[in-house]
């Protein structure tokens, strides 16, 4: 679990709440339940907590639901899986449409009115929802709001599939959390409720800026297709050029919705927050062109694809290929790896890796380009598994990471002498390059600590 990825989640979470689905509920509900206070402040307020529970509940069962029938290994192979990644860059292409008002998505209104009245039967003559009714209104709010939740619920659920089971429960706790929070917060102080600005344009303007937000969301699982699929067209470069037009048209969008439809400019901190809305695209924009001469953009790097398979066709991606790199790879071939370590007296670095991990093109640019990692990965025979691949070649090493180092979790490097026996390993990222430099030493002293 890093703390890229939980930050994504309570973002998404946050976000969500800005949608025009969402925003207009919260004071609504908040006044729902501060009304009946007169009666009974403390049941009030204990039933807005429900209520907010009831959210949390509701989002997160999504997360357990993944882990408990997919399970680890299932969540990695369909990860990597390119009909899969098809399927959701339709999804968020759709979502994206969605957002842009070309269709609405609805829940089927009998399940609604069925819910409402179960809310009502709950009901004690009108002065109290009740526990249970109050968890049967977060539930009802959570399907109310899943036309403009579905994008951030579907862009957590799909970053947690690295192979941990815990990851999308986790994801969605956290999401749901931070979704929730504003309820049962505004209940407990009633008078904030006044403050909140009124819902208007604005809110159809961040649905709309959310909206390119899902395009580029979709560029990245087109480009793991091609990645798995070996295309060669959707490669670092024509996904940063496709961020970067969005970035743009953004940007345009803003500023022009700060004119009015009579003509007039927006005033005071409405109008001044659309100013900023645009510089904040623009200068996005601008930032993500740097990447395009080959510098990198940090943490979003793992979401490109690596700069390695840049120049490479779709036919040429073989060990011949990548001889002529910095570091020379074994590519899903451990027995030849093996072999090369027993003839040279080596030892083998595997890096269990994915086309779909984001953890593990974090380490790829940030950690494997440092001249002292190099110089250690350097002294060992190195292979490179894929294991989130279209086939029965990556479902054979799956099986063997897990039957070896009993986890399925991405990024995994292990290091093994020439017979196959384990020396050491490191599973996850690490953002500490002396930690992993320290694992390389460990791996090629003399005499191994197994773990």
């Amino acid at each position: 679990m890093t703390p890229a990825f939980l930050w994504l989640a309570a973002s998404a979470g946050a976000l969500s709440l800005l949608t025009p689905c969402v925003f207009p509920m919260v004071p609504i509900t908040v006044s729902y339940f501060t009304s009946h206070s007169a009666v009974d402040r403390r049941a009030s307020i204990r039933h807005a907590l429900v209520f907010g529970l009831g959210i949390v509940a509701s989002f997160t069962a999504l997360g357990l639901a993944l882990a408990v029938f997919v399970g680890a290994a299932g969540v990695a192979m369909l990860a990597g899986n390119p009909w899969v990644n098809l399927l959701l860059t339709a999804v968020f292409v759709g979502f994206a449409l969605n957002l842009f008002g070309a269709y609405q998505i609805a829940i089927p209104s009998a399940w609604l009115t069925a819910l409402d009245g179960a809310v009502r039967r709950q009901g004690a003559a009108g002065k109290s929802v009740g526990v249970l009714g109050a968890l049967l209104m977060g539930l009802t709010f959570t399907l109310t709001s899943f036309t403009c939740t579905a994008p951030f619920v579907g862009t957590v659920l799909v970053t947690a599939a690295q192979g941990q089971w815990q990851q999308p429960l986790v994801g969605m706790l956290v999401y749901s959390t931070v979704f929730a929070l504003p309820f049962c917060v505004l209940a407990l102080v009633p008078e904030w409720v006044a403050r909140l600005p009124r819902a208007g344009g604005w809110l159809q303007s961040t649905k709309v800026v959310m909206g390119f937000v899902e395009l580029a969301a979709a560029m990245k699982f087109l480009s793991n297709a091609d990645l798995v699929w070996r295309w060669g067209i959707f490669t670092r470069t024509v996904v940063l050029a496709s961020w970067i037009v969005l970035a743009v048209l953004a940007a345009i969008y803003l500023w022009r919705q700060r004119i009015a439809p009579d003509g007039r400019r927006m005033p005071g901190l409405l109008g001044g927050s659309y100013l900023a809305s645009t510089v904040g695209a623009l200068a996005t924009g601008v930032w993500l062109a740097t990447g395009l001469t080959g510098r990198s953009l940090g943490e979003i790097e793992s979401f490109l694809p690596p700069t390695e398979y840049e120049a490479t066709s779709a036919t040429a991606m073989d060990h011949e290929s990548r001889a002529s790199m910095s570091l020379a790879w074994r590519l899903n071939d451990y027995p030849a790896a093996l072999a090369e370590a027993k003839h040279e007296g080596r030892r083998v670095f595997i890096d269990f890796t994915g086309y779909t991990c984001t953890n593990c093109r974090w380490m790829e640019a940030n950690i494997f380009t440092r001249p002292d990692v190099k110089a250690a990965l350097g002294q060992y025979v190195l292979s490179r598994l894929f294991t989130d691949g279209d086939g029965d070649m990556y479902e054979k090493q799956q099986a063997f990471q897990e039957s070896q180092f009993k986890t399925v979790a991405l990024p995994l490097y292990a290091v093994v002498d020439a017979d196959g026996r384990t020396v050491t390993s490191l599973p996850g990222l690490t953002r500490d390059p002396a930690t992993f430099v320290a694992f390389l030493a460990r791996g090629l002293a003399r005499t191994g600590v197994a773990q």
